[in-house]
């Protein structure tokens, strides 16, 4: 996976606020520990960004000093004055967690560390014949490989960007997705329609080693991929929001109405637990439509 550039606003918010030399070395062991256990580079930005934020605020005061009490009140903050999501909140706990637990060995006083009751949020799906719209309406080549690449494998946007030609296996028929979510390699099906227009878009492009290649020969980066789509959008006139991850749940959704078993969709998202699969079933027409309401069986 091609490595982050660090911002520049990123840079000067580590020069103005200077960790105490207790919390820096807390940090270090902390990023350390993430690598050693081979936690994947988006979790480890993500895990250390949050764990960063507390330890600017705490200043002098050791992180080691903290009790459950002063992370719960810490969390309540977020949530009420920084206006945190649930999703964020839920991040910060995992990350704290981690530091505690792990690092600090303290899994006994923090692994029932309170966190906000999750809500069923449902995704936007585009429909058959949207996808259709939206891949019709994309006339460069390149962008229109890249958004038949997402939807045809259900891909993050980090997976996207990440793919290399190697990866593309035409004699198995099959996408090689590396270092998924939680450092996860998984394979998935290689669609004939995607196959022809990767080659026809090859042929033109030629890529040297990633599939989608932005300048100098490096990845595509995933804002690029983002705006793709976003453009594409607006072409077909589709209003849903979403970004490349609307083509992700749609993917999964269109596999679940065609009748595919759901624990083989759980195995091509690289969905850890099938709860998180189950989602698409909330969204999915396939059974709601065949069945029968039960005022439709009484016979007056």
């Amino acid at each position: 996976m091609p490595q982050k550039k660090v911002s520049k606003s990123k840079v000067q918010l580590l020069l103005d606020y200077p960790l105490s030399p207790e919390n820096l070395t807390a940090f270090e062991a902390y990023l350390g520990l993430l690598k050693l256990k081979g936690y994947s580079s988006n979790t480890i930005q993500t895990y250390s960004g949050a764990f960063h934020y507390l330890l600017r605020l705490l200043g002098a005061v050791p992180v080691s000093t903290l009790s459950k009490g002063h992370v719960q009140a810490y969390l309540l903050w977020l949530l009420e004055k920084r206006g945190y999501s649930y999703a964020n909140l839920h991040t910060t706990v995992n990350a704290l967690k981690f530091y505690f637990e792990a690092v600090g060995g303290r899994g006994r006083e923090f692994y029932d560390l309170p966190r906000p009751n999750k809500r069923l949020k449902l995704p936007s799906i585009l429909s058959e014949e949207e996808m259709i719209g939206l891949i019709q309406k994309t006339e460069n080549l390149k962008h229109r490989a890249l958004l038949m690449t997402a939807y045809s494998a259900g891909l993050r946007v980090s997976e996207l960007v990440s793919l290399k030609i190697k990866d593309v296996d035409s004699h198995r028929m099959l996408l090689h997705v590396r270092d998924g979510k939680g450092g996860k390699d998984r394979m998935v099906p290689l669609s004939q329609k995607l196959l022809h227009t990767l080659r026809e878009y090859v042929k033109h492009h030629k890529p040297r080693e990633y599939l989608f290649e932005g300048e100098g020969e490096e990845a595509y980066s995933a804002r690029s991929a983002q705006n793709v789509l976003r453009e594409a959008k607006q072409k077909a006139d589709i209003k849903k929001g979403g970004g490349i991850h609307l083509l992700r749940h749609s993917y999964a959704t269109h596999l679940l109405e065609a009748g595919t078993d759901i624990r083989y969709i759980q195995a091509f998202l690289g969905h850890n637990s099938l709860k998180t699969t189950m989602l698409y079933t909330h969204v999915s027409k396939l059974k709601i439509e065949t069945i029968q309401s039960p005022l439709d069986r009484l016979n007056w």
